[in-house]
């Protein structure tokens, strides 16, 4: 039997529309996007055109062309934050963060930008009113994840954004967790920004991300990259428009097709059913491993709480030894620190790591069954 247990890495399998799309792309279109004026190009810049569009519905966002697509959250969240502090500034964020906030912060610190990280509780959750609390004359940003990718803890981002918006401090969400499993409502949440990531749950290809920014932000934030967009082709200046102030090189136009029919089959099936289905496996799969015994379960086991990302140890064995048994039995799951060790640092589990299991929509009560069985027979056979 072959269990894929890995979706906060990267979802797998992908929806069949998603990958019939990519071909269909490739074999049949395959132009560049805003560079010529033949019939392929022209294709392509249509679907370059809505594809912004189905995100900007997404995210309930009015404009379009404030979508900006990238190579990965990474590079997005990199362009939102390197962009938008200078010397001088102050920028929140949180102990429960991935290292593609963490470093970048870490970067900024070294060039004159305070940083000020509040501690999560040993569930990850972090408290508004220590965000509110850190606030100083020269807060320019708060930035934090929507849902962690070691616990899958959702944070009260719409309590934050109300902090924000009442101190008028700019305020960025990572929703690499949470986008395609909860509402991402950019009106509702007061958020300045937010950064997706193609290829977890909003089900597109790797290699395809992007941030829907607003026009406050935009103007505060400058772009960490220049070069060939298709418009004022005659200027060496960037141009200062948006799109194309973010926008310099070929689009990855295959990704960003398969990413939008990715949304397309998220909003067919609907976002209360993904939740509701991964919820229920998630607390299936907590009620037995509780059952087994012998296995610490980290972050909420209310799932209410949290997506459908569950990190475990056993009180024996090494994370990665029990990961790496896992997948004789054909489990695929993560071991480790998983990108973000001051979450780990939070939740008690560093240096270690440990044993991340995410579910995806396209997981099965059988699955789970499976893995718990293998579970209860590994710690019988220590």
């Amino acid at each position: 039997m072959d269990i894929y247990l890995d979706n906060a890495s990267t979802t797998f399998p992908k929806p069949k529309i998603v990958t019939d799309s990519i071909y269909d792309y490739l074999v049949n279109v395959g132009g560049n996007a805003n560079r010529s004026s033949h019939s392929n190009s022209l294709d392509s810049s249509r679907y370059l055109l809505y594809a912004r569009e189905k995100v900007a519905d997404f995210f309930n966002f009015s404009n379009p062309s404030n979508v900006i697509f990238t190579n990965n959250i990474t590079t997005s969240l990199n362009v939102l934050i390197r962009g938008t502090l200078k010397s001088g500034d102050h920028v929140i964020s949180s102990s429960m963060e991935h290292n593609s906030i963490l470093r970048p912060l870490t970067d900024c610190s070294k060039n004159n930008i305070e940083v000020t990280l509040v501690s999560a509780n040993k569930l990850g959750f972090i408290d508004p009113i220590e965000i509110e609390n850190s606030i100083k004359e020269n807060t320019k940003l708060i930035v934090v994840t929507h849902a962690s990718n070691v616990t899958g803890t959702i944070q009260n981002i719409k309590e934050i954004g109300k902090i924000a918006k009442k101190h008028n401090i700019f305020f960025v969400i990572d929703t690499a967790q949470s986008a395609g499993v909860l509402k991402v409502d950019m009106k509702d949440l007061n958020t300045s920004a937010i950064a997706f990531t193609g290829h977890k749950s909003l089900f597109g290809p790797q290699g395809v991300g992007g941030f829907v920014i607003n026009d406050e932000l935009n103007s505060c934030c400058k772009s960490l990259l220049s070069g060939g967009t298709g418009s004022l082709s005659y200027d060496l200046n960037q141009p200062d428009f948006l799109p194309d102030k973010f926008e310099s090189g070929t689009a990855n136009m295959p990704g960003i097709v398969g990413l939008t029919k990715g949304i397309e089959f998220i909003n067919e099936i609907g976002l209360d059913a993904i939740r509701e289905k991964s919820s229920f496996l998630r607390n299936k799969f907590i009620d037995g491993i509780l059952n087994i015994g012998d296995f610490i379960v980290y972050g909420p086991t209310n799932s209410s709480e949290a997506t459908s990302c569950i990190s475990i140890n056993h009180k024996s064995l090494d994370p990665s030894e029990i990961s790496f048994l896992l997948n004789d039995e054909g489990i695929k799951t993560r071991a480790g620190l998983h990108c973000a060790p001051l979450a780990h640092k939070t939740i008690g589990s560093f240096p270690a790591g440990t044993v991340r299991f995410s579910l995806s929509y396209f997981n099965s009560i059988e699955d789970i069954d499976y893995a718990l069985k293998t579970l209860n027979n590994l710690k019988n056979n220590i």
